[in-house]
Parts: C-alpha cells; structure tokens; sequence
C-alpha cells in the first residue's frame, strides 16, 4: 500500500527523527551528555507549544515549515535521550559502581541448559557489604557449572559472590562481538559459579504473568516430547509454534539458513498473520449481527495475545501483536488505514518502551520485511498479469517472498554474510507445511488429549514436519544452492541499500535521475568490493589467534591459508572464531594441521619446531622443544611461546635471536607474568595473546 503524499503517513514521517535521535544516542550514551540532549529538547519542545499558543498573533502562519522542523528537532532529541536514560551504565545504583561482598539478584528470563552449564541472565536488585544491603540495578549474565542448578527457574532470588568480570570483546578478526550484543541488551558483565558459591532466597518472584506464560510454554514443549517420536521434529514444533529453541540441532539451523527459511523458526509476524487468518475465519459468523463486528475485534485481539503469552511474549510476536490489533481495530471502525502508518506507530510504542530494540536483528529484519511487503509487493506484483486464478495466486505469493527477500538482502548480507540463491523455491514450498503445522499444531497443544483424534494430529505434524526438513536439506545441498563469504562494509550496506530502493522506486516514478543514483551506487559497490578482493589476495600474512586455552596460527598466501591449531573444523570454537576470519579474507583453500605434524606445502615448511613462512621464521617453544647448544645463534623472527613450556629466557637466548616473543593463552597466568618479567629485564620485545586482540603480520 503506497502513499501518495506524506500527509497519509504522518507517523512515518515523525519516526525518522525519533530513530535518528536513537541511533545518536547508540554511540554517545554516556550520563554527562543528558544535559545536552534535556536541553535541546526542551527548547525546541517549548517553542513548538509556543508556535502553536501564539500561531495567529505572530502571523507564524506564512512560514509553514517552522512547526514541522520544531517537531522533527524536538523527537530526534527524544530519541538521543530515551537512549541515554535506558543505559543501565548511567545509574548510580548500578551494582557495578557499589562496593560489594554479595548480590542480591533476581533469575529474569528462562534458563537453559548446555554440556552441564546453566545459563540466564538475572536483574541484581540488591547488594550486600558488611551485612548492610543497598538497593541496586542492572543485569549480569551468570552460568552455573551444578547439576543441581537445573532447578532453578524464572523469577528465583539468588544470592551470589560479587565476583562479576566484564564481558570479553571479540579477540580474533570478523568474530561476533558478544560484548556489544549484550550491551545492546544493558548487559555488561558476567559471573560464573561453581556448587556452593549461590544459594537460593526464594523462589518465584518474577512477573506473574511472564512466569505463567514460561511455565505454559514448558509444560506445552514436555507435551511434544512425550508425543512426538523424532527428536528435530519435535525441536522444529517447539521452534515454531512456541518460540521455544533450546532443542533446536545446529544442523537444522544450517539447513533453515542456508534456504532463506530461517525466518520460520523465529516466532513474529508471520505466524501472527496465519493466526489472524485462521481466527477472522472461525469468527466470520459474528459479522451477521449488529454488535457481532465488535465482538469479532475483542476476541481476535484476545486470543492473539494469548498465543503472544504462550511463546513468552517474545520481541517479535509483540511487535506483530501490536501492529495486527490497530489493524483490526482500525478496520473494525471503518477507517481508512495506511499499513505504513500502522507499521510506524508500533515501532513508535516499541521504542518508547525500549529503544534500544532498534539493534535487535530480529526487530530490524521483521520491520524491513513488512515495510518490503508493503511498498514493493505491489510493483512486483503488476509486472505479471494472467487471468487463470491459481497462476494469480502463485504469483501473488511469489511476489510477496521477493519483495522480502530484496528489502532484506543487504542487511541478511551484513549479518549473516550469505545468499540463499533458491529462496524462491524453499520459501513457497514452506507455505503449506508451515500453515498446515500450525492449523494442527496448535488445536493439538491446547486441547486435552481425545482419543485418535489427538493422535491423528500429531501425526499429521510430526509427519509434517519431517517431508519440510528433508527437502529444504535436498534443497541446502542442490548446487549453488547459497553464495557465502558475503562481507560487507557499512558504507557498501548503506550503497546496496540505496541502489535496490532507487531501482524500485524508479519503476514506481519513472524520474531518470532516481535511476542514475541507483546505478552509480550498485557501481561504488561493485568496484569497492573488487577491489577488496583484489587486495586481499594480494596479501600474506601469518595471524596468531586468541583462542584462549587453545592455539591457533593462520598462514595465508593468496586464497589458500595453511592453520595450525587442535581443534577440528566442525568444532564450535573453530567456527566461532577461526571460520569467519578465513570467510572475511576470502580464503577458498584450507589445511587443518595440529602443532605436532611436519608440514610440505608451497608456501609452508615446518620441521618439528621451526616453521618458514616466506621470509619469516617461527619456532615453537614448548614442552617438546629439546634446547642443544648450537654452534652458531639461529636467527628467526618470532618465538611462540604456548603449553608453560619450562624453559628460560636466557637459555634461549644462548641458541636463538628474534624479534619479538608471542605467548599464547594456553600458558597460566603465572607462567605469562614469569616469561614478562624476564622479557623486561631482557629489553624483549613480547606480545601477550591472552587477553588481548590476535596479532596479524604481513609478510610479502
């Protein structure tokens, strides 16, 4: 649905300032800049009361646009400053700012549990020094290596050392900055616990409501369990009728993602929309009578809500809660209605409530998807016309899953870093299933158990469930079936972006110079990413990585890279942390090769320990390195120091000169201040990986 003036979307209109105002306030939400955005606010917030008190007298009426720039100046700083006074940093009370023995914290969302840890996030309320309490806020992340913990629930109070740290930054190039996720959340810092160190105070004192809906949840997921016989069946039911992800495989994941389909395991607007389908059919009757119209309202915006309560009230299903009710409540009364607006106006009562939603990758995806459906569908939509009624329908929907798909592509691109190439196909053949899992799914959840026909219904979903996930892997695993390794810079998001709205928009105006724009910016884009690869292939480098306890070197020449580590390719930690670095620097061609293989490559040679790699030499100091008097020093160019090897500096000095030492995280702490010390007294130049960001050096 287009405007076709700005009048019809005034909301649209007033949320660009306001998103401005928060995207400021993103990068500068420090407590000593709320006088700078109260003030601004005020003033332009009392000039546009006082534009309007004394519009006549002063004649104001000739120059229209002062009262609309008042307005915009007034909501971009109303966003700048709903920003800093959310930041939960910016309270003096914030636990992170008090002395403190113990804390007082209460268990605010689901725990989950993996390879025995437990994990939640908890709101700490209070603070104990010297058996003195102090009224505190703000949240921590807390994992508890117990198995007694699996009792704990939403809404316990714990009692917990104050041993908090702050959460780790991304160490290794293109990781995923987990530190500025949760400070997106208002969380920045963690605790980890071991059996003893809490102690429960008591027990439900959450939201009632919010706890009546997770225990819901859970007893509707225990549900499925008993029911359904195969377990990735029973985890995508729970995934997408509930919301509920904990059994979820990371094979399925994959698959969902690799197919563009990903956004059906995520409980928001789509499910809301069938549900409303489902509902404004059931209750089509009550239209015949005279009240019946309003009564059809309050029971659909009800039982949407309700089904919000059973997933938890999750982000996204709120957001489509909100937006379906003003719909319905808009349509009920006979008014005309904007979906833009509508749009608008939610995202407006979901950033007021919390602005810092505006990250949420969630929200950002889901609100571009339905502005796409929109705006776009309609332009796709008219490049086809046939008369046969099905082939209308299968374009209509066609045109629906396009304009999705290309509204979000630049910034599924910036996260996510690929491009499912059949997202047509996957996504029109997940229409049934999907629709057909819900129609069943949830009579089956909320009715009590009948007698065959319970039975029939779980069949029909488990069975449902099961021919959706065998072909969206056929269909992951057809040739070409995603382009990856999709790393895009801010300012090639912000050019794609441009380029795929000013090519749509043309097709709607037709005005040459919207084109022009358009093709120059797919141009930029272009050029800047050829030259990017251009670049990278070009360049050698050697990358020591943080790994923590385990090591890792990464040799690149070209497109191929040689990387020396313990761990597997399949493991977590790799593909955490080593896999979107060699995706970022577009390597093609890998070697996994643990730190006791020689090595023959064209471009790596290793015997035992001692490693060449162009003009660099590496030798490995660790407990296998046997140190024999040399008749002459060997020259290399770095030592790396990993595993405490027990040996001294000056003994190595004796057999060996270098340029730098590199001490990895697989070395304690003490035995890291042991080989600095030393390094000091030396005059050795030493760079401690442990801690710090990876250390990446070229050689040509």
């Amino acid at each position: 649905m287009l405007a076709n003036h700005k009048g019809e979307i005034p909301l649209v209109v007033l949320l660009l300032p306001f998103l401005l105002g928060i995207t400021l306030g993103l990068n500068f939400s420090a407590a000593n800049l709320l006088i700078w955005a109260l003030i601004p606010l005020l003033l332009s917030g009392g000039c546009f009361v006082l534009l309007n008190l004394t519009y006549s007298k002063l004649s104001v009426y000739k120059v229209r646009w002062l009262g609309g720039l008042l307005i915009h100046i007034t909501l971009f700083f109303a966003g700048w400053l709903s920003v800093i006074l959310h930041t939960q940093l910016n309270k003096d009370n914030n636990f992170s700012k008090q002395t403190a023995t113990k804390l007082l914290a209460r268990i605010n969302n689901e725990p989950t549990i993996k390879n025995g840890v437990i994990r939640f996030t908890a709101t700490v309320e209070q603070t104990e020094s010297g058996n003195k309490f102090a009224a505190s806020t703000g949240t921590l992340v807390i994992a508890i290596k117990d198995s007694l913990a699996g009792r704990l629930e939403y809404g316990d109070k714990l009692l917990i050392p104050a041993t908090f740290t702050t959460i780790d930054p991304p160490f290794n190039p293109a990781e995923f900055n987990y530190k500025q996720y949760l400070a997106y959340q208002n969380i920045y810092h963690q605790a980890f616990l071991f059996p003893g160190q809490y102690r429960i105070v008591s027990r439900n004192n959450g939201n009632p409501v919010i706890a009546y809906s997770l225990k819901t949840r859970q007893h509707l997921v225990n549900k499925l369990k008993r029911n359904m016989l195969d377990t990735s069946a029973m985890a995508v039911a729970s995934t997408l009728i509930l919301g509920y992800k904990a059994d979820l495989s990371q094979e399925l994941l994959q698959a969902y993602s690799k197919t563009g389909t990903i956004h059906i395991l995520s409980v928001s607007g789509g499910h809301v929309a069938i549900i409303y389908l489902i509902l404004n059919i059931c209750f089509s009757f009550l239209g015949r009578y005279q009240r019946g119209q309003i009564l059809k309202a309050i029971l659909i915006i009800l039982l949407i809500w309700a089904y919000a309560l059973l997933t938890g009230f999750s982000p996204a299903v709120c957001r489509a809660a909100v937006m379906i009710s003003l719909i319905i409540i808009g349509t009920t009364y006979s008014r005309y209605i904007n979906t833009l607006n509508i749009l608008a106006a939610s995202a407006i009562f979901m950033l007021l409530y919390n602005p810092l939603w505006i990250v949420d990758v969630g929200f950002q995806l889901s609100y571009l998807a339905v502005a796409g459906m929109v705006v776009l569908q309609p332009i796709i939509y008219s490049w086809i016309t046939t008369s046969n009624k099905w082939g209308n329908k299968l374009w209509a929907a066609c045109s629906v899953s396009i304009a999705a798909q290309v509204i979000t592509f630049p910034l599924s691109a910036l996260y996510f870093h690929q491009f499912p190439v059949y997202f047509l196909a996957s996504n029109l053949f997940i229409l049934i299933p999907a629709q057909l899992i819900l129609f069943v799914g949830i009579p089956f959840l909320v009715l009590p158990d009948i007698p065959f026909i319970s039975g029939w219904l779980v069949w029909i979903l488990e069975q449902s469930i099961l021919v959706m996930n065998k072909v969206l892997i056929i269909i992951e695993h057809a040739p070409f079936a995603s382009i990856g390794k999709i790393w895009l810079t801010t300012g090639e998001f912000l050019l794609l972006s441009l380029s795929i709205i000013g090519l749509f928009y043309f097709l709607f105006d037709k005005k040459r110079w919207i084109l022009t724009t358009s093709l120059v910016a797919i141009l930029l884009v272009s050029l800047h990413t050829s030259f990017k690869r251009a670049n990278e292939f070009g360049k050698d480098s050697i990358t020591f990585l943080n790994l923590r306890k385990h090591r890792g070197i990464v040799f690149k020449q070209g497109d191929k890279a040689i990387i020396l580590t313990e761990l597997n390719p399949i493991d977590r930690n790799y593909q955490y942390s080593i896999q979107p670095y060699l995706d970022s620097i577009k390597v093609l061609d890998t070697a996994v090769y643990t730190l006791d293989k020689d090595i023959k490559s064209p471009f790596v040679m290793k015997s035992r320990n001692l490693i060449q790699f162009k003009n660099k030499k590496i030798l490995i100091i660790d407990d296998g390195l046997v140190v024999n008097p040399l008749s002459s020093k060997l020259k290399v160019n770095y030592l790396y120091v990993t595993g405490n090897p027990h040996v001294s500096l000056n003994k190595l000095n004796e057999n060996f000169t270098y340029d730098m030492l590199i001490i990895d995280g697989s070395n304690s702490s003490k035995h890291i201040t042991d080989i600095v010390q030393q390094a000091k007294a030396l005059h050795i130049s030493y760079y401690i990986l442990k801690g710090n960001k990876s250390l990446t050096i070229a050689s040509n």
